[in-house]
């Protein structure tokens, strides 16, 4: 029986959340089991004060949810977040940079970024926004993010016009070394759904829906 609570990254990213929704999140977190809660950069270190324990992990984005800022500032951010007691960081690339073919400023970027996070012993997922890429730009993400020691390779933001697909999340499968794991996210709203993206490939899940997803998945079975 698939155990769904551990493969899901519990988030909430609005705008408008309050400390109050974050708090609830955290309970949930803990209720449920998750994996990790996912929470904005500002909230990380009321998350950490929630968590009585290492269990679940918090994780929180940088560069988010675009990832036009410069380099230098998503380095301050990262330091930031490392210093608020986070565990996990989830990066967005320069789409700008990627959609320009400007590889080498996308590999600059980034070897910072896991550098300053793998010596705090921090995880890194990388968000593509597989949705608006090409096949032959999501491989080449995955060569590169894969070269430069990446933890994970995250679909998407939630932001775009697309979100996870079953054929993305194959598609990076297919072309990442089995040391990067994926993390599929935007628009999963049902456990059906959920499964489809573990069986394609998926190690995390970050959905906001996670307690419908928990509740559906108790009445199938």
């Amino acid at each position: 029986m698939l155990n769904i609570s551990s493969y899901i990254d519990h988030t909430l990213l609005k705008p408008l959340c309050t400390y109050a929704d974050i708090e609830k999140l955290c309970e949930e977190a803990i209720q449920y089991k998750f994996a990790a809660v996912c929470v904005p950069p500002s909230m990380v270190n009321l998350a950490r004060g929630q968590m009585k324990s290492q269990d679940p992990k918090i994780a929180t984005v940088i560069g988010f949810p675009f990832g036009y800022e410069v380099a230098s500032v998503k380095l301050v951010e990262t330091d930031q977040a490392i210093a608020g007691g986070v565990d996990e960081l989830d990066i967005v690339i320069n789409l700008a940079a990627l959609k320009s073919g400007d590889w080498s400023y996308l590999e600059k970027e980034m070897e910072k970024l896991i550098a300053l996070a793998h010596a705090h012993n921090k995880l890194v997922k990388i968000i593509i926004e597989s949705g608006v890429l090409s096949n032959a730009e999501i491989v080449q993400c995955c060569l590169l993010y894969s070269k430069l020691g990446a933890d994970f390779l995250k679909t998407s933001t939630g932001y775009a016009e697309k979100g996870a697909s079953v054929e993305a999340v194959k598609l990076m499968r297919e072309n990442l070394p089995a040391s990067v794991k994926i993390k599929a996210s935007g628009g999963i709203k049902t456990y059906d759904f959920a499964k489809h993206l573990i069986d394609a490939g998926a190690e995390r899940l970050g959905c906001s829906a996670s307690i419908e997803i928990i509740k559906n998945a108790l009445v199938i079975k």
